[in-house]
């Protein structure tokens, strides 16, 4: 079975041939995209060698190599790091994301909780960490660090419970904030980000490897770099979206706090730590895996955009509005084409809210307003398998979804307006389900025209 498990229902009516035309497209994206395949291109052992990136190791000058990480991609780091080092590897612990059932001979795997941190989180987070002080002068230590690493590891300050980070966590997600506001406020609440993991592996030396999935100039992943944000821009963050007063009064003290106490504050300079970043996977190598299966298929291929953001809704608005001109117009492409891009858009709820997450609400927001055009379809998922806090990965569409809907009683409109666009795909069969992929490099959109 290939990564989308409910393909014989999505292709049950409809576009077909598009439909199955764009899941191949997806499939192959994610494919790309494999961080496991990345490690082992970038990792090998060379006689007495380890060669990591550019860089060479003299195994005989190595004292012990423990591997440790979190995120939604790195238990096929950890996979390939275990086969390519095999009796070199004294140990370590890897945090996945719950419902990760593969295990490890030599690392130990985790089990917990994302978007939302629970108990195992922070045990994970603490278990890293010990890891982390127990090599001394002469080891190595790889940190397999991707997307998802700050909810999956996560260690409160003193006097901060679990409990009022998860209620944070909770605003943060339901505010619309874009992942690199969220995290400047989750690294000032937590002994394990802001350079801080990379800081406790010496004196060995830190080499990270992690999907290059942030904006230029973004630390990711922020365990393992330094940080230029403080204590202030994560207080500016919290009011800048309304929640400093929702904020639990420990937060707020100890953010305050954090402003006269320097040393409370992340880490801002590597000067004097070794350690070393290679990246093993990219949205690049994923949109570019997608165009050449769009091309090999017959569609002209474009890579609109790699790191696409915004409100979900929105930009299906928007990309609905650029099929209706190839269409209509035949620019700024000619159909047949394939419009592909990468990158996180965001979801903003007020009230209450039943189930979804951005790629479903991306699908939505562009069917209602590109359906009278003419044959397309659009699909568009997380590449980690859970599409906000649902276990469905993203959604698809086609110019017959409106006509489906009504037949079937599916309020689309009323769907995208309460926030439940989970309900919506699956009563039309168009809510796409891959479970775990092994990546986390952003969400994928494909748009095929005919």
């Amino acid at each position: 079975m290939g990564i989308i498990k409910n393909r014989a229902e999505i292709l049950s009516y409809g576009q077909i041939d598009l439909r199955r035309d764009a899941l191949d497209i997806i499939e192959a994206g994610i494919e790309g995209g494999d961080p496991g395949r990345g490690t082992r291109a970038r990792v090998h052992r060379s006689d007495d060698y380890l060669v990591v990136g550019d860089q060479k190791y003299n195994l005989n000058e190595i004292a012990h190599i423990y591997v440790v990480g979190a995120g939604k991609g790195s238990f096929p780091i950890g996979e390939a790091l275990e086969e390519v080092l095999g009796p070199l590897l004294t140990g370590g612990a890897i945090v996945v994301k719950r419902g990760e059932k593969r295990r490890l001979k030599g690392i130990e795997i985790i089990e917990a909780g994302h978007p939302i941190p629970d108990r195992a989180s922070v045990g994970g987070g603490k278990r890293i960490l010990e890891i982390a002080s127990t090599a001394g002068e002469g080891d190595i230590v790889f940190a397999a660090i991707t997307g998802g690493a700050s909810a999956l590891a996560t260690v409160p300050p003193e006097g901060i419970s679990l409990e009022e980070i998860q209620e944070l966590n909770d605003l943060l997600l339901r505010s619309g904030a874009v992942i690199r506001d969220m995290n400047i406020v989750r690294r000032h609440l937590c002994r394990i980000k802001g350079g801080r993991l990379a800081a406790s592996i010496q004196p060995a030396e830190a080499l990270t490897l992690t999907l290059d999935t942030s904006p230029e100039g973004m630390p990711w992943p922020d365990m393992c770099l330094p940080d230029p944000s403080t204590f202030g821009d994560a207080i500016d963050m919290l009011r800048h979206y309304d929640l400093w007063d929702l904020a639990s009064p420990s937060i707020r003290s100890f953010l305050i706090e954090g402003m006269n106490r320097p040393e409370l504050e992340t880490i801002k300079s590597f000067s004097g730590i070794k350690a070393r970043m290679v990246s093993v996977g990219d949205p690049v190598s994923m949109c570019t895996a997608a165009a050449a299966c769009a091309r090999d298929l017959g569609y002209g291929e474009t890579i609109l955009a790699t790191n696409l953001e915004g409100e979900a809704r929105e930009a299906g608005v928007c990309m609905a509005g650029i099929t209706k001109e190839i269409i209509k117009h035949r620019r700024p492409f000619k159909p047949p084409c394939a419009l592909i891009s990468g990158g996180e858009t965001t979801v903003t709820i007020r009230g209450e809210s039943g189930q979804g997450g951005p790629n479903q609400e991306f699908v939505l927001g562009f069917v209602q307003n590109a359906s009278d055009t003419g044959e397309f379809v659009c699909v568009s998922l997380d590449s980690d398998g859970t599409d906000g806090p649902t276990e469905i990965a993203g959604g698809i569409i086609d110019n017959l979804t409106l006509e489906e809907a009504r037949r079937r009683n599916v309020d689309l409109a009323g769907a995208l307006k309460n926030h439940r666009s989970s309900e919506a795909l699956t009563r039309l069969g168009g809510a796409i389900i891959t479970g775990h992929t092994g990546t986390n490099l952003q969400n994928l959109r494909v748009i095929l025209i005919r």
